[in-house]
């Protein structure tokens, strides 16, 4: 990829998927990561979710809603199963609601909040689902827990996969280092928050849950658009956001350039590795 490959690609995705205020696009967040929510790479969360036909799901951190709208087909499959979906971006609700998702709203994951006017969606929950979502709660990953539990049923069930320890490693350093250069301290605007193992099972026993499933998993994964578009879905709004649109394309070509020798094979194609933190957890007796 040229210099020039890359401005002409960033002028044009800026023209056609203007980003919400959160600094998301579902439109390019659907170009360009769709394998987020390819049914190959979700699979394994999903079976440890079990929705079960009847059941009442809140998935948090929903985004454009593909998954949600398979667990939306399983629970409704019997009377009373619903699906509620959340996410903090209003970009990413609205294409949900496109895609079929009847019951979404904007909220907070640290904050967890349910619009007053909806009162069925209140109703507490028998599970709890999250993909790819809960990495970007670093501000207060307790208080997502914490959300979490006042939600759901006595007993009820929580299923997550978000990035974990080493995830994004060798993007997430060449980051930090160019970042660095520019004269700015990578580790107050790294957005990221990717725990251990260990340290998520602390959080989890902390909110009064039961720890049933717990895996660290790497996963190359690949980038069929190159890492300059991930870089600009992912770290453009988020670790760069305070950075002009000229400085932070300078920065993600610099990032791409250090990064090719380990992430693009002899034939141009691109991929990283993804760590994987995947876990469940069963709410305890008070």
């Amino acid at each position: 990829m040229t210099p020039q490959d890359t401005e002409f690609r960033v002028e044009n995705t800026q023209g056609r998927d203007q980003t919400d205020s959160t600094g998301w696009s579902a439109s390019l967040y659907n170009k360009t990561a769709s394998f987020v929510y390819s049914p190959a790479f979700t699979a394994s969360v999903l079976d440890l979710l079990a929705a079960q036909p009847g059941e009442r799901i809140l998935d948090v951190g929903c985004g454009s809603g593909e998954v949600t709208l398979r667990i939306q087909e399983m629970v409704e499959q019997k009377k009373g199963g619903v699906v509620v979906g959340t996410d903090f971006s209003e970009s990413m609700i609205k294409q949900a609601k496109a895609n079929g998702i009847r019951q979404v709203f904007v909220a907070d994951a640290q904050n967890l909040e349910f619009p007053k006017d909806k009162p069925e969606y209140m109703e507490k929950f028998d599970g709890v689902f999250s993909n790819a979502a809960l990495h970007w709660c670093k501000r207060d990953p307790l208080g997502v827990l914490i959300g979490v539990r006042k939600v759901l049923k006595p007993g009820g069930r929580i299923a997550v996969e978000m990035g974990g320890y080493m995830n994004c490693i060798g993007i997430r350093s060449a980051l930090h280092d160019v970042v660095r250069s520019k004269g700015r301290d990578p580790e107050e605007i790294d957005p990221w928050y990717f725990p251990s193992m260990e340290d998520y099972v602390k959080l989890l026993i902390t909110a009064g849950f039961e720890p049933t499933h717990m895996s660290l998993t790497p996963r190359i994964t690949p980038l069929p658009t190159g890492l300059y578009d991930w870089l600009n879905i992912f770290v453009r709004n988020s670790f760069l956001r305070e950075f002009s649109d000229e400085e932070a394309s300078e920065i993600m070509r610099e990032v791409e350039d250090r990064c090719r020798v380990d992430c693009r094979d002899a034939s141009g194609k691109w991929a990283m590795m993804y760590t994987r933190l995947r876990f469940s957890a069963i709410l305890k007796d008070e």
